[in-house]
C-alpha cells in the first residue's frame, strides 16, 4: 500500500512516528512521513522517505506562552496567545492540506493532523486512520487528558465533552478556513467529530495499555496499540565527551525539558544545577528547545542525544513528562521526577506517579532547586521506584505497538 504519515507539533510528537514508518516499511508498505522541515533530516534515517512541511508554527506558538508567563492571565496576554494560536492553527491546515497525497492509499494522522487531514482525505477519496498519542475520546474510566488526572467516575465522560466542545469552539476560524479551501459549506470542528463517530474512524492509540488501559465504555474503533518507539539509528554515535563522563562515576540523573521553553533559562539551569548538587548527584542536562546550559564539576550539558541510548545509564530523569519523553523514561526502567508544564503534561506526570515510577511530580510554577532535590532524593534513595519501574519497563518491552497497526492495516486492506 501506498501509506502517508502526517504529524506535527514538537520532537516528541514526530518522532514515535519514525519506528512506526519503519515498521510499515519493513512491511513492504510504500511509506512516506509527513513532518516539518527542521524534523526531516532526523526523521529520515535509514531510508524512509520524508516530506517537510514548511510551516513550523509550535516553536513560535511556545515562544508566546514562554513570554507571556510572566503577564499571568491578564486579558491582555491571553489575547496574543489565543491569536498567536489561531494564526499557528490556519498555518498547520494550510500546510497539512498542501500535503495530503491523493494518490495514497491510507492516510494514518495524529491527533494534531487529525481534522485538517481526516478533511483533505475525504476530499480526496483516501481513506484514513487516526495514530495518536493522547486518548481525546471521553470515558468514564478517567478525566480527559488536558485537566488534571481523576479516577473512574460518569462525570469524566461530560469532562470530556466539554473539552473537546471548547477546543472545537477555539478552533473555529480555521475549520472555517478549512472549509472555505475544501468547498465545504458549514464546516465545523462539532461537525467533524460527529461524523468521526458516526462512521467509527478507527484510532489507534500510541501508549502502553499497561499505563492507560483501553476504556471499557469506548466504541469500536479506538483501540489501544501500544508506544511506537522511535527509529533508532544505527549508525549514531554518543559524543566522546559523554561517554566519557558516564564512565567517569555512579549513573547520574538526566535533566531536560524537552521542546517547552519555560521562562529564563539560565535561571532553570542554575535551579537544575544546585537541585543536583543537594540531592548529592551528577547530572547530565539537555539543552532542549530552552537552549539550557548547566556547568558544574558533576554536571554536563548535551544537545540532542537518543533516549533509548542515554536513560537506561542513568539513575533517574527529570522532564516535562510529554508524551514522547513520558515514554521513554518507562522503556528505561528508571525512576522520573516529571516537572510538567502545560497541556497534557501534568495528567501523564500524575499517570507515572500513579504507576509508582515517581515519587511525586512538581508542577513547573511551583519548582525550586529544594523541593527538586527532596524528589531527587526519593527517586534515587528509595528502591521502591526502581522497582516499579523496571517492572513497567518490563511488560512495555513485551507488547508490539507499531505491529498492532501494522496488523490492523493489513486486515483492512
Amino acid at each position: 500500500m501506498r501509506i502517508q504519515i502526517i504529524t506535527a507539533g514538537t520532537t516528541g510528537s514526530v518522532m514515535p512516528y519514525t519506528g512506526l514508518g519503519h515498521r510499515l516499511l519493513a512491511e513492504g508498505h510504500d511509506v512516506e512521513l509527513v513532518v516539518h522541515a527542521k524534523f526531516a533530516a532526523q526523521a529520515g534515517c535509514c531510508g524512509l522517505r520524508v516530506l517537510p512541511m514548511a510551516a513550523d508554527p509550535f516553536e513560535a506558538l511556545i515562544g508566546v506562552h514562554s513570554r507571556l508567563r510572566g503577564a499571568g492571565r491578564s486579558p491582555g496576554a491571553l489575547l496574543e496567545f489565543t491569536r498567536a494560536a489561531g494564526r499557528a492553527a490556519v498555518a498547520l491546515a494550510d500546510a497539512i492540506l498542501e500535503a495530503a497525497d491523493p494518490k495514497a492509499d491510507l492516510i494514518l494522522l495524529s491527533s494534531i493532523a487529525a481534522p485538517a487531514g481526516r478533511a483533505a482525505a475525504r476530499y480526496h477519496g483516501v481513506a484514513s486512520m487516526g495514530v495518536f498519542l493522547q486518548p481525546d475520546a471521553p470515558t468514564a474510566a478517567f478525566s480527559p487528558c488536558l485537566t488534571p488526572l481523576r479516577g473512574p467516575s460518569r462525570w469524566n465522560r461530560q469532562r470530556g465533552r466539554a473539552v473537546n466542545a471548547a477546543l472545537d469552539l477555539c478552533s473555529a476560524g480555521v475549520h472555517r478556513h478549512l472549509g472555505r479551501r475544501l468547498g465545504l459549506r458549514g464546516l465545523s470542528g462539532g461537525r467533524l467529530r460527529r461524523e468521526r463517530e458516526r462512521e467509527r474512524w478507527p484510532i489507534w492509540h500510541g501508549f502502553s495499555p499497561s499505563l492507560v488501559p483501553r476504556p471499557r465504555d469506548w466504541r469500536p474503533g479506538l483501540d489501544v496499540a501500544g508506544y511506537w518507539w522511535p527509529h533508532e539509528c544505527p549508525d549514531w554515535e554518543p559524543p566522546s565527551r559523554l561517554r566519557d563522563f558516564l564512565a567517569s562515576g555512579p549513573p547520574p540523573v538526566f535533566a531536560g525539558f524537552g521542546s517547552m521553553m519555560p521562562g529564563d533559562p539560565e535561571r532553570l539551569a542554575d535551579l537544575t544545577v544546585r537541585a543536583l548538587r543537594l540531592a548529592g548527584v551528577r547530572g547530565v542536562v539537555q539543552s532542549g528547545w530552552a537552549g539550557l546550559d548547566a556547568r558544574d564539576d558533576d554536571v554536563i550539558t548535551v544537545g540532542t542525544v537518543p533516549h533509548h541510548w542515554l536513560m537506561p545509564q542513568t539513575a533517574a530523569v527529570v522532564h516535562h513528562a510529554g508524551a514522547g519523553t513520558t515514554a521513554a523514561g518507562l522503556r528505561a526502567g528508571v525512576p522520573a521526577v516529571p516537572v510538567p508544564v502545560f497541556t497534557d503534561q501534568p495528567w501523564w506526570a500524575a499517570r507515572l506517579v500513579r504507576a509508582g515510577a515517581a515519587p511525586e511530580a512538581v508542577p513547573h510554577r511551583e519548582l525550586t532547586a529544594e523541593r527538586l532535590a527532596a524528589a531527587l532524593r526519593r527517586a534515587t534513595g528509595e528502591s521502591v521506584f526502581a522497582r516499579r519501574a523496571m517492572a513497567l519497563s518490563g511488560r512495555l518491552a513485551r507488547e508490539d505497538g507499531a505491529g498492532a497497526v501494522a496488523r490492523a492495516i493489513a486486515a483492512s486492506a
